[in-house]
């Protein structure tokens, strides 16, 4: 048997011969940040929130309806331009903030809240709307909302840390499982004297599997390692079943780079493996497809079904991936699930 090659595997998933081409990886991302507002769910709930507080305030010395609509006018006028600045200043010196301590990140945010306060007052006073102009109430209540935000959109984070961590333990019990186990290690071993070459092949795919299973815990990977994860699986799996399992791989170089939960893609592939190529004596067609659409990028999963079945695809694990999506891109993120024709589509779209 040929030196084996599995610390080289290691460094290069894309480098698996006869799978799909993938670039290499993109430089690390600061892990850093405690809170991010370059996100469009973000901006709406903060938009909302500061409406919400403008339309009780505006009921202060409000004397009737017309006269409410008009002081809610006059604070909106001046609110608006200042968080939407505040999410702007943010969002663009987000890399800087990651390099400070976390404690400087807050004061940061909540200074910044407080001058776009003073610049929403400002322009009301400089109009001559508010005479005489509340600078310090006003730089005061800039400073209280935005720690409001920030306190929401660190709690928003730190939440994504259990559920990944669940996700992932889930995801390396459901790789670990003896008969997914066994199978792999009795096919390597049928393979060992006849074709040493494909049960090398083999055990490095399996190697990798857990490799990813076992790796420090992140909150999103790019797509290219994703997709490497599932060809390592899929490879696995065509030992197992040879031609009842076909593959068909339609990727797009220019989607590589988006950012997903890790772990994520594997168990939508198993489950097309367990219920469309497991219980049909024929096989079945499992089709991974990736396509950027301006700042989006579309990922489908599908594979045909036996004749009479339903779609019994893994509801956990379908629920799980949408729960992650939604915790790292909010409104951004999309998923949806449906059997078509004897076809099991999974589709998800996410910001690039």
């Amino acid at each position: 048997m040929q030196d084996s090659g599995i610390l080289s595997t290691f460094q290069d998933p894309s480098a698996s011969p006869g799978g799909p081409s993938l670039p290499s990886p993109e430089p690390g991302r600061s892990k850093d940040l405690v809170f991010d507002t370059c996100q469009v769910g973000v901006v709406l709930r903060a938009v909302l929130f500061v409406q919400a507080v403008v339309s009780v305030a505006a009921l202060y010395g409000a004397q009737g309806v017309a006269h409410w609509v008009s002081q809610h006018a006059l604070f909106t006028a001046a609110s608006l331009p200042a968080v939407l600045g505040w999410l702007l200043v943010l969002c663009a010196s987000k890399r800087w903030l990651a390099c400070l301590p976390m404690p400087v990140q807050w004061a940061t945010a909540i200074a910044l809240g407080a001058f776009a306060a003073l610049y929403g007052c400002g322009l009301m006073a400089w109009a001559d709307l508010l005479v005489p102009a509340p600078w310090l109430a006003s730089a005061a209540s800039g400073a209280l909302i935005s720690a409001v935000m920030v306190a929401a959109l660190v709690a928003r984070a730190r939440a994504r840390a259990p559920a990944g961590a669940a996700a992932k333990l889930a995801e390396l019990q459901a790789r670990i499982r003896p008969h997914f186990l066994f199978n792999t290690l009795n096919s390597a071993i049928a393979l060992v004297r006849a074709e040493p070459a494909k049960a090398e092949a083999l055990l490095e795919d399996l190697s990798e599997l857990f490799r990813h299973a076992l790796a420090d815990t992140q909150e999103a990977v790019p797509l290219w390692q994703e997709m490497a994860l599932a060809e390592h699986y899929l490879a696995i799996e065509q030992v197992r079943f040879g031609e009842r399992l076909r593959v068909e791989w339609q990727l797009d170089a220019n989607a590589s780079g988006a950012r997903l939960p890790p772990l994520i893609l594997q168990p939508l592939v198993e489950n097309a493996v367990k219920h469309g190529v497991e219980p049909s004596p024929t096989g079945a067609k499992v089709r991974i497809s990736t396509q950027r659409r301006g700042s989006s990028v579309v990922i489908k999963v599908t594979n045909t079904v036996p004749a009479g079945s339903g779609a019994r695809g893994n509801g956990l694990a379908l629920d799980n991936v949408r729960q992650r999506l939604a915790l790292l891109h909010d409104v951004e993120g999309r998923f949806q699930s449906a059997l078509v024709d004897g076809v099991f589509q999974v589709r998800i779209e996410i910001p690039l």
